[in-house]
C-alpha cells in the first residue's frame, strides 16, 4: 500500500491521489488505534488527524513509512526527533491557514477593545488605529495581520527567536523589531501566532507576561505550550491583562486544579482561527502534493535499521544465492481483518461535496476500484 488516509480528505484531492498511487481512505480509522496501526505497519504514507500520536515506537512497527501529511494542526502528536532519525518526512502546509488566521486574529482584537455589555457605561473602548500592536512569530500569518491592521493606522512591532533585528525583511514589512520585554511593554495587543517547538516551551512567561503594559489584550493562535501559564493567570487576576483570547488550548487546561481555571477575562476557543473551507483545501493539495513527491522519489524496500528492512535483506541474499536471480516481490493485500473493520465502521462523506456517497465506504474495502475512479470524475 503507498498510502493510508485516516481522515476525510476533499473529492477532488482524494480523485487526484487515487490515479498516482495504491490508496487506502478509511477516515474512521484512527477510531480504533489497533486496527489504525496494523494498516499502518504496510503503508508508505499516511495523511492522519492530530489525535493520532506517532512516536519512535509506532515508527519501529511501520517500517514501509516514508511521509506523514498532516493537513490540520500542527506538529502535536508527532515526535519529529524520531521522525528524522527514522528518515521520515513530515509535510504541512504552514502557509493555507494564513489568511484564516489572520482574519480571526484581526476580529478578536477588535473585540477584545471593546468594552463588554457588563462594561458599558465605565470602561471605554479602544480603537485599533490609535494603538500599538506586537506581533509575535513572523511567519504568513503574522504579515497578513500586520498588513490589515497597517491599513488602519496602527503601529506594529514585532518579535522572533529565529529572526535577527537587524534582518532586512522588517523594514520590507514596516515592522519595527522588538526583545519580548520592550514589545510586551509598549504594546496595547499583543498577537502569537508562533509554531511550537519543545525548545520554546514557556517562552512567554517571565520576561514577557509579567512586564505586558497594563489594560493590554492578547490573543493567540499557538499552543498553550508557548506561555508559562502560572504566569499568564496571575497577569489575567491581576488586571495587567485586560483580556487573553486563546484559539489553541486542550480542555484540560481549564479544568479545576489548573492554573487557567476560572481565570477572569479568558476565552478559550478549540482552533477556530484555521477552521474554514477554504483554508482546509488550500491545506489538503498542499499536503497531497508533497506527500505526492515524496512516495514517487523514495525508496520502495523497507527503512533501513528495521527489523523487515533486515529480514528482507537476508531473504534476498539466500534467494540470489539459491536461484542466481533476486525474486519477484508477492504483491500486497490488505489483511482480512482490515477489510471488515473497514466495512463495519462507514466511512465520512468526504468534506466538499455534502450528500455525493463515498465510493470508498460502498464497497467496504476503503479502496477505489477502477470503476468507481471513473465515478468520481463524473
Amino acid at each position: 500500500m503507498d498510502l493510508l488516509i485516516a481522515e476525510p480528505l476533499e473529492t477532488e484531492v482524494l480523485q487526484w491521489l487515487d490515479a498516482r498511487h495504491d490508496l487506502f481512505y478509511a477516515p474512521r480509522l484512527g477510531q480504533d488505534r489497533r486496527v489504525f496501526l496494523d494498516a499502518l505497519s504496510q503503508a508508505r504514507g499516511v495523511m492522519l488527524p492530530p489525535h493520532l500520536a506517532i512516536d519512535q515506537r509506532v515508527l519501529a512497527q511501520s517500517p514501509q513509512l516514508r511521509v506523514i501529511g498532516r493537513i490540520v494542526g500542527g506538529h502535536e502528536n508527532i515526535d519529529l526527533s524520531a521522525c528524522t532519525r527514522a528518515g521520515v518526512e513530515v509535510v504541512r502546509c504552514i502557509e493555507a491557514a494564513a489568511p484564516a488566521e489572520a482574519e480571526f486574529l484581526l476580529g478578536a482584537l477588535l473585540a477584545l477593545l471593546r468594552p463588554s455589555p457588563e462594561e458599558m457605561g465605565r470602561v471605554a473602548g479602544r480603537e485599533l488605529g490609535t494603538s500599538t500592536v506586537g506581533l509575535i512569530g513572523m511567519n504568513a500569518t503574522a504579515r497578513t495581520v500586520a498588513k490589515l491592521v497597517q491599513a488602519l493606522g496602527t503601529r506594529v512591532v514585532g518579535y522572533d527567536p529565529a529572526l535577527h533585528a537587524s534582518d532586512g525583511a522588517w523594514p520590507r514589512w514596516g515592522i519595527q523589531p522588538l526583545g519580548l520585554r520592550e514589545l510586551f511593554e509598549s504594546c496595547d495587543a499583543v498577537c502569537v501566532q508562533m509554531s511550537y517547538f519543545s525548545r520554546y516551551r514557556g517562552l512567554l512567561g517571565e520576561r514577557s507576561l509579567n512586564h505586558a503594559k497594563q489594560g493590554q489584550v492578547l490573543v493567540s493562535v499557538s499552543p498553550l505550550e508557548l506561555f508559562d501559564e502560572d504566569l499568564l493567570a496571575q497577569a489575567l487576576t491581576a488586571g495587567q491583562l485586560t483580556a487573553a483570547w486563546m484559539d489553541n488550548i486542550s480542555p484540560t487546561a481549564l479544568e479545576p486544579g489548573q492554573p487557567l481555571h476560572g481565570v477572569r477575562g479568558l476565552l478559550a476557543t478549540p482552533r477556530l482561527a484555521a477552521y474554514t473551507r477554504e483554508a482546509r483545501v488550500r491545506s489538503a493539495w498542499g499536503v497531497a502534493k508533497q506527500v505526492d513527491e515524496v512516495l514517487r522519489t523514495a525508496p520502495q524496500a523497507p527503512r533501513p535499521g528495521t527489523r523487515r528492512q533486515a529480514a528482507a535483506a537476508e531473504s534476498a541474499q539466500r534467494a540470489a544465492g539459491v536461484n542466481g536471480h533476486m525474486p519477484s516481490p508477492e504483491p500486497r493485500t490488505m489483511p482480512s481483518h482490515l477489510q471488515g473493520s473497514a466495512a463495519q465502521a462507514p466511512e465520512l462523506a468526504p468534506a466538499g461535496r455534502a450528500g455525493k456517497a463515498d465510493p470508498a465506504a460502498a464497497n467496504g474495502s476503503g479502496r477505489l476500484r477502477p470503476s468507481e475512479r471513473a465515478g468520481l470524475s463524473a
